[in-house]
C-alpha cells in the first residue's frame, strides 16, 4: 500500500563521467560537488526521504561521511533515470525526484516547486523545471537545452536547436524531473526514440511515448558541472550567496 504523497528523492552519481571523470567527489567551495546537491534536497520541504544512487563504494563512503544515505547500484545502468528507478524500487514513494548530481546550486524551494507542479496536474505523468532564457549566446548553443510549453503549461518539444519564431523557445531546460511513481516505471521500459538518439536528449523519448509533462518555471537559473571549469563559476555564486547579494 503506497503512502500518500510520499515523496523521494534520488541523487544519481555516476563515478566514471565521460567529460569529467569522478566529478560527483570535485570539491566545490571546500565540499564535495555531490554534498552540495545532496544539502539543496535537504533543504526541501516536501521530500520525505533522500538517497544517492551511485556504482562506486568511493562516492558511498562519501555520502556517509558527511551524513547522507547511499545505495550501490550496477554500473550497467544506461542512465541516471534507470539508477533512479533501481534506487526507489524498495521504498514506497508516490512522487520520485530525479535530482541530477552535478546541480550544485539547486535550491530547496525549486525542488519543492517541481512536485507540487506534477501534483497540482492529474493529467501530467512528469514535470521538469526551466528557466526564462535571456542571453542571446545560450539561445543558439547546441549545449543549451531549449523546451517549448502549451497553453497548460506542459512541455510540447524539447530540443538543442533554436526554436524558430520570435519569442519562441526562450525557457532553458534544467535537467531535474519528478516522476509520478508509475510514470517512472514505463520510462524506463520504453525503447530509446529516433529523436533521443539523434539529439542526446533523454525526455524526448517521454514525448514520443505521449507522456505528458509539466513545465514548471523557476526564476533563477543554475549551474550544472560539466568540466571542471565550471567549478569556479559556482564557487563564484556560492560567495555571492553567502554575501546575501
Amino acid at each position: 500500500m503506497l503512502n500518500h504523497h510520499f515523496r523521494l528523492g534520488v541523487i544519481p552519481a555516476r563515478w566514471a563521467s565521460t567529460r569529467f571523470p569522478q566529478k560527483v567527489l570535485a570539491r566545490v567551495g571546500g565540499k564535495y560537488l555531490i554534498e552540495r546537491v545532496w544539502e539543496a534536497a535537504m533543504e526541501s520541504r516536501l521530500l520525505d526521504d533522500v538517497v544517492i544512487a551511485t556504482d562506486s563504494m568511493e562516492v558511498v563512503r562519501a555520502a556517509e561521511g558527511f551524513g547522507a544515505k547511499a545505495v550501490m547500484t550496477p554500473a550497467s545502468l544506461p542512465s541516471g533515470t534507470d539508477r533512479v528507478f533501481f534506487a526507489s524500487r524498495e521504498k514506497d514513494a508516490t512522487t520520485i525526484v530525479n535530482l541530477q548530481g552535478d546541480e550544485p546550486l539547486l535550491e530547496g524551494g525549486a525542488i519543492d516547486a517541481l512536485i507540487l507542479g506534477l501534483e497540482g496536474d492529474v493529467q501530467c505523468e512528469m514535470a521538469t523545471l526551466c528557466v526564462y532564457l535571456e542571453n542571446a549566446e545560450e539561445k543558439r548553443s547546441p549545449n543549451v537545452v531549449k523546451l517549448q510549453v502549451d497553453g497548460q503549461g506542459r512541455v510540447s518539444d524539447f530540443s538543442r536547436a533554436a526554436f524558430p519564431g520570435e519569442g519562441a523557445g526562450f525557457l532553458k531546460h534544467l535537467g531535474v524531473y519528478a516522476f509520478r511513481r508509475d510514470a517512472l516505471q514505463r520510462f524506463c521500459g520504453l525503447a530509446v526514440s529516433e529523436r533521443e538518439a539523434a539529439e542526446r536528449l533523454e525526455q524526448l523519448r517521454a514525448l514520443s511515448n505521449g507522456m505528458a509533462i509539466k513545465a514548471v518555471v523557476w526564476p533563477r537559473d543554475t549551474i550544472a558541472v560539466d568540466i571542471p571549469s565550471d567549478i569556479a563559476r559556482v564557487e563564484s555564486v556560492l560567495k555571492e550567496r553567502e554575501r546575501g547579494l
